[in-house]
């Protein structure tokens, strides 16, 4: 993590810098706006009218606000004049001080790899990058589709209604990473509350009913949950360096970097990045395709026993519910993008949901549609910073709406869709759904 989360940017408004309007860079930090969808509404506002502006939101620091993919591609290409080292987190200021006081000087407890620069990153992500390969995925492609068949079992033990995000989308993917990590069945609901809570001490109820401060509990939160995650990983790394399997934390545990053993920061902060994105990301983009099958009646008869049509339609709901709304860059030096003035120090906020609605590139981009060849998202980044499981969800979500499309005949709301209040993601948290099985 960076040392210099709040460090503020130097900056007067200029034509070469323009500002974006103050209500709109409120609602692009307000996490009740990234919660009720009314954030898509001001990104596509500024796709039209400023695509690359800054944002001075009430309690933050300055930051551009990137819109369009094309600019998106550009800068997440260029590792070495956008740097994740620096300036990495989206956080109020009142949240990366809180971090600040409860490390005490210290150093975060975990080193994470979305947070590395280069040579380091590729060297630490070429461990586990075999692992995660589209080509080597079909060896686990039985045991992913037996998990898959076991959740949709699941789902038709609640006898024609259940909340799809909590009920299901929340724990099949994480019974899939935990298993592929070697993670016991038992500890799966400690892996859950730990993956939930990292950076998202901000849920809209809690704050509503005065039980969090919001944004200031992320710093507190993702200390606490880093720390946390931290001692259970390295009892489980010291076991795996004694007895390996064949299991990711085993990969990493016994790695060697440089010739020397992985050190203890950079090993448990690789084991609980694992652990995070492999979980939440996937559980929200899961959540979403259920979503898209509800609001589009005949698309389930459309796709089922059709594995291009559900591979389309996982791609679809990759793009429409972008597992990862934001990611943040810092500008290594000064430099002129579109006629921006960009300057070293300056936080650039990579907006990927905005990516994936870009008019220029998408038609229709509010539509959930299937037919889109070829559907160029930028859900999972690009660049060196391309999500390393994006192969794992693809698949995890194909096998699953597969087993899901054979074993039900329809189904639709049963009430309405909720998200976490969340500024790096929004996985939903609740999906109130009526099915009826097929016969």
């Amino acid at each position: 993590m960076s040392e210099t989360l709040d460090r503020p940017i130097a900056t007067a408004h200029c034509p070469a810098r323009p500002e974006i309007c103050k209500e709109q860079a409120n609602l692009i930090a307000c996490e009740a706006a990234h919660a009720d969808g009314r954030l898509y509404d001001v990104l596509a506002e500024l796709r039209r009218t400023e695509p690359l502006g800054l944002a001075r939101p009430d309690g933050f620091n300055p930051f551009w606000v990137v819109t369009r993919q094309a600019d998106l591609r550009k800068i997440t290409m260029n590792r070495d004049d956008f740097l994740t080292s620096v300036n990495s987190a989206f956080m109020s200021i009142a949240a990366s001080e809180q971090m600040r006081k409860m490390l005490k000087g210290d150093n975060f407890p975990v080193e994470i790899m979305l947070y590395m620069d280069e040579p380091k990153h590729t060297t630490y992500r070429a461990v586990a990058a075999d692992f995660f390969h589209a080509r080597n995925l079909d060896r686990i492609a039985d045991q992913i589709r037996t998990i898959a068949g076991q959740f949709v079992d699941h789902m038709l033990t609640f006898d024609g209604m259940c909340d799809f995000a909590r009920d299901v989308a929340h724990l099949y993917p994480l019974r899939v990473i935990m298993q592929l990590m070697g993670v016991p069945v038992e500890d799966e609901p400690l892996m859950l509350r730990l993956s939930q809570e990292f950076g998202g001490g901000a849920d809209e109820d809690l704050i509503r009913a005065g039980k969090t401060p919001g944004q200031v509990a992320v710093g507190q939160s993702m200390v606490e949950v880093a720390a946390e995650s931290g001692v259970y990983f390295t009892k489980m790394m010291a076991d795996r360096r004694a007895d390996p399997r064949n299991d990711i934390v085993s990969v990493i545990a016994n790695a060697l970097i440089d010739g020397e053993p992985m050190p203890e920061p950079e090993a448990r902060g690789f084991c609980f990045s694992v652990a995070t994105a492999g979980h939440e990301t996937t559980a929200g983009v899961t959540a979403g395709g259920m979503l898209a099958l509800c609001q589009n009646p005949g698309l389930i008869d459309e796709i089922r026993g059709d594995p291009e049509k559900i591979k389309a339609f996982v791609e679809e709901a990759i793009r429409m519910y972008a597992p990862i709304k934001f990611g943040i860059r810092c500008a290594a030096k000064d430099m002129e993008i579109d006629g921006r003035q960009i300057r070293a120090g300056d936080m650039i906020n990579l907006a990927f949901c905005s990516g994936n609605r870009d008019e220029a590139i998408f038609d229709d981009p509010d539509v959930f549609r299937i037919d889109r060849k070829p559907n160029k998202h930028i859900s999972f980044g690009a660049g060196p910073h391309v999500c390393l499981g994006q192969h794992l969800a693809r698949l995890e979500m194909r096998l699953f709406f597969e087993e899901l499309t054979s074993r039900i005949e329809s189904v639709e709301l049963a009430g309405e869709p909720r998200c976490v209040a969340n500024l790096l993601m929004s996985p939903f948290k609740s999906i109130p759904i009526r099915f009826v099985p097929r016969k």
